[in-house]
């Protein structure tokens, strides 16, 4: 390719030629009477311009002369871009030959790619169904050891509910045999088992006396007894136990009797006859209601 840097103009000529006609042009205003005349102006002007154009045109003709190296430059690449067309067309020619050969290889390939993939596809329905057995065989072992922690802890709530019942039997006795020291002793001791069983969730409750009858909280010994409309709680004999925040067993407990109105005085009788004292009934038994 041709150096643009040879299509130079030389640019000397035309800017000394362009140098004197602006010399000349201020000669003519230095060497003209003031005021100047009309065609004194009219000459500096043409030699100004003239001058200005002067300096411009090699410039013009460096443009000029690029676009015509560029054009020759473009027309040689053009001319060896053809030239090399023909090996071109001899490598593609060569280039499609072995493209039959890599599609040969592609087409085993992507068969044996295929095959691989249903093999895997195999291996991993079976690895899912072996999976879902696994799971499904650890779910059940979870779940009986879910039910057997439940029964355990069924049975260990029974089994502390029962030993409650005790306690609270024996508190009542003590109450009930007039020795203060004694019902202080066992009182500090029900009070403690309380204490120590409230840490796990599991809180005994009994009813104040004079508190009026409620069947989500109560229940008589007599599970068939319907206890009547206002009745009154005249003692537990039986506590009631919550295990964290849910009634585990409502407390059983003895109605206050309604009182009797008094017979009527016999008309013709001297003396009366006082009723023996009945003896207490005996203590229900204190057990968890089914």
């Amino acid at each position: 390719m041709n150096d643009v840097r040879d299509w130079k103009v030389p640019k000397w000529p035309f800017l000394l030629f362009g140098a004197l006609l602006f010399a000349f042009a201020y000669l003519i205003v230095w060497k003209s009477p003031h005021p100047i005349g009309k065609w004194e102006i009219i000459a500096c002007f043409a030699a100004a311009g003239l001058g200005s154009v002067m300096g411009i045109i090699p410039f013009l003709l460096d443009y000029r002369a690029m676009g015509k190296a560029i054009e020759v430059n473009a027309l040689s690449a053009v001319a060896e871009k053809i030239q090399d067309l023909e090996k071109l067309a001899t490598q593609i020619s060569a280039a499609t030959s072995q493209w039959d050969v890599v599609q040969n290889q592609a087409e085993k390939t992507a068969a044996g790619a295929k095959q691989i993939a249903e093999k895997m596809g195999a291996e991993v329905r079976e690895f899912a169904e072996f999976m879902q057995k696994m799971n499904d065989s650890e779910k059940t072992s979870l779940r009986l050891e879910v039910e057997k922690l439940h029964r355990g802890e069924s049975e260990w709530l029974q089994m502390l509910v029962h030993i409650f019942d005790h306690i609270f039997a024996l508190h009542a006795a003590a109450m009930r045999s007039e020795q203060p020291k004694l019902a202080e002793q066992i009182t500090h001791f029900q009070n403690a088992c309380r204490g120590t069983v409230r840490r796990i969730g599991l809180t005994p409750f009994a009813i104040e006396p004079g508190e009026p009858f409620d069947a989500t909280r109560h229940q008589l010994a007599d599970s068939k007894q319907k206890p009547p409309e206002g009745s009154v709680v005249a003692e537990t004999i039986g506590s009631g136990y919550t295990f964290q925040g849910k009634l585990l067993r409502p407390a059983v407990v003895r109605l206050r009797e309604a009182e009797k109105p008094a017979p009527p005085l016999p008309s013709h009788s001297t003396s009366i006859e006082l009723p023996a004292k009945e003896d207490e009934a005996d203590e229900l038994p204190l057990g968890s209601p089914d």
